[in-house]
């Protein structure tokens, strides 16, 4: 058992760890890039309605292991876009407080999942109830580790609209923390299970998740719906989720 934990995760880790240092990363939160990376047409550009999922890598020594993920709305007709983030000062839940494709800390967002028009339409009503439905809205409820963070928030969003088939990056540190702590049931896109202790230790199978054994908030697994290893630090190695 050391021998597999030093194999599937801590090995990698250190190698990302290592990666991680040498790169040109900003001194400091206020030197970062927070400007929009060009992902998303202006609104009036795209009358018809959006949801997209964004994840970016952390800033500083957490970006080794985590992404940030935020959720994106924009009804039919509609002359803005809507931003969905948790983060951890002052009350968790933000709304707009960034552009709605903008760097995170200097790192370009990647596309975890999108949806338009018709779609999208049907999806935007329960994730907005979901956004006012989070359980840890209040000020000193954010916890970076093991959660409830950025992550968590996500989560409980997408657990809200199973049947868009979203599944978070493996490097979404906090993605499977619930608020019972212990938990075993339905995986978030209900086409498989999952058992998780307090999101430190878990067991996902499932069709749209992969198969993921998380040891304290590092996962490792991998995809067969969309080909692909799940290694802790690099994080999804494969193809594409979009």
């Amino acid at each position: 058992m050391l021998l597999t934990f030093l194999l599937l995760f801590l090995l990698p880790l250190l190698l990302h760890a290592a990666w991680w240092t040498l790169q040109d990363r900003p001194a400091s939160w206020g030197r970062a890039r927070w400007e929009s990376a060009g992902m998303l047409q202006p609104p009036a550009e795209h009358p018809g309605a959006l949801v997209r999922v964004f994840a970016a890598r952390t800033g500083g020594l957490k970006g080794i292991v985590a992404h940030h993920s935020w959720v994106v709305v924009k009804e039919q007709g509609a002359q803005r876009y809507t931003r969905y983030d948790v983060v951890g000062w002052g009350r968790p839940v933000r709304i707009d407080g960034w552009a709605a494709d903008a760097f995170w800390y200097s790192n370009r967002p990647e596309l975890v999942a999108q949806f338009d028009d018709e779609a999208a339409d049907a999806l935007i009503p329960r994730i907005r109830a979901a956004v006012e439905a989070y359980a840890w809205s209040d000020h000193g409820t954010y916890k970076p580790w093991p959660g409830p963070n950025s992550n968590t928030f996500v989560a409980h969003i997408l657990r809200a609209i199973p049947e868009a088939g979203v599944a978070l990056p493996p490097t979404a540190l906090g993605k499977d923390y619930r608020d019972s702590g212990l938990f075993a049931g339905f995986a978030p896109s209900r086409t498989g299970l999952q058992v998780s202790v307090f999101g430190l230790l878990g067991l996902t199978a499932a069709w749209v998740e992969g198969i993921e054994v998380n040891v304290l908030g590092l996962v490792a697994g991998f995809d067969l719906r969309r080909p692909a290893l799940k290694v802790p630090g690099f994080g999804r190695l494969g193809l594409a989720t979009t």
